[in-house]
């Protein structure tokens, strides 16, 4: 793979997922990241030991691996004077100062865009933030539950009428992974601009924006309807070559927006090909109107075979579908293999697991994943390359500024 950012040096003060997870994809694309962690306990998610659902098992911490892989650790006490000289001087090395720091710490750490700026004026200064940089809301600290999920109306757009419980996420990091592409693309575009002109940019990413983005067009209809956005009651659909089909052992989803165009090719399919000539279907408004009809004769048909079934009989259909899968068949599903869309890895202690690669891919080539650092693993050899002999290292550690 062309590891397209190879030559980039980022340092990072951040925890948890959202920004850290950032990083991560451009250590995956050729980054030297440079991760400053609390002194004493490192990043947070180190100390996670269940998702809220799930405890982490097997050996490996992958939630901590997912937004810390390729990545070099060095423990630092940023509310010391010379913890934060460190800093600067790692600053001074760097093209992008990452953080999800909150605005009243970054100033009082003394880590906001001009005390960085003063020791590197072409630094590129990143932050990611649960509801943005302005408004009542700046200095709260958030999750993606929280700004991605619940705040941005994802949640609520879900809903049915009568639901009495509002979803959750579907996974741990489900809207931090997403606002995760978002902030890498951000630097990677604000490094072009750098390139272009020599301008240093600052590149605000927030989750709430990244969950408005998401809901994009969603949100745009409903404000043009001047209606919130929520599910329909109950299975009521105008078009039935589209939405879900309980199988034998599963589901199906259908996407076939030209119905009538599909109609004669479905009902081949599930072995009723007279289907294609009844006039109740035998256009795409014929078909709308009697939608009703249609899709109580699908859900009979579909419910007559099991999955594997029905993926060989719709291998000659000519209209989109796919099988709703859980976690584990979507990570063996043919395409995910073919396509290197999970990567192996190797724990430091040896333990092998998996993790989805970074999703965008260079020369027809996925990038390599490789492991999170151990906590301080590069602490010594980062002093070292800012020309500190042993003597001050100790000194250091003896003092407690550096693990």
């Amino acid at each position: 793979m062309t590891q397209v950012m190879r030559g980039v040096r980022i340092l990072e003060v951040a925890e948890q997922t959202f920004v850290p997870a950032a990083s991560a994809l451009l250590a995956d694309w050729g980054a030297e990241v440079v991760k400053i962690e609390h002194v004493e306990r490192g990043d947070a998610m180190r100390g996670l030991a269940s998702s809220g659902i799930a405890s982490i098992g097997g050996g490996v911490h992958v939630l901590l691996e997912h937004s810390n892989r390729g990545k070099q650790s060095i423990g630092l006490d940023l509310a010391s004077p010379d913890g934060v000289d460190i800093l600067y001087k790692l600053a001074a090395t760097c093209d992008v100062f990452l953080t999800n720091k909150l605005v009243g710490v970054r100033k009082k750490l003394k880590i906001d865009v001009e005390d960085i700026r003063a020791h590197n004026p072409r630094i590129i200064y990143c932050r990611g933030s649960g509801q943005g940089e302005r408004g009542p809301d700046a200095d709260k600290g958030a999750y993606d539950s929280l700004a991605f999920w619940s705040r941005a109306a994802i949640a609520a757009s879900i809903m049915r009428q009568g639901d009495d419980q509002v979803p959750s996420p579907p996974g741990p990091g489900f809207g931090d992974s997403i606002g995760a592409m978002t902030i890498a693309g951000g630097i990677m575009g604000a490094l072009y601009h750098r390139e272009r002109t020599g301008e240093a940019t600052t590149v605000d990413i927030s989750l709430l924006a990244s969950g408005l983005w998401a809901m994009g067009q969603t949100i745009g209809l409903s404000l043009q309807l001047e209606i919130p956005w929520a599910m329909p009651p109950g299975d009521i659909r105008m078009n039935p070559l589209t939405g879900n089909y309980r199988v034998k052992d599963g589901w199906l989803m259908l996407t076939c927006l030209q119905a009538g165009k599909y109609w004669p090719s479905a009902a081949e399919v599930i072995g009723r090909p007279e289907l294609a000539t009844d006039p109740r279907f035998a256009d795409h408004e014929s078909l709308l109107a009697n939608s009703a009809e249609a899709v109580a004769i699908l859900q009979e048909a579909f419910a007559q075979h099991t999955v594997n079934e029905w993926r060989e009989r719709l291998e000659r259909f000519t209209g989109q579908w796919a099988v709703v899968q859980n976690t584990l068949e979507a990570a063996q599903d043919p395409q995910s293999v073919a396509n290197g869309y999970l990567q192996d890895c190797t724990s430091a202690s040896g333990t092998t697991y998996r993790l989805v690669s970074a999703p965008v891919q260079y020369d027809e080539t996925p990038a390599p994943v490789r492991r999170a650092p151990e906590f301080n693993e590069h602490g010594d050899k980062i002093l070292a390359d800012l020309g500190m002999d042993w003597d001050t290292i100790v000194d250091l550690k003896v003092r407690g500024v550096v693990a």
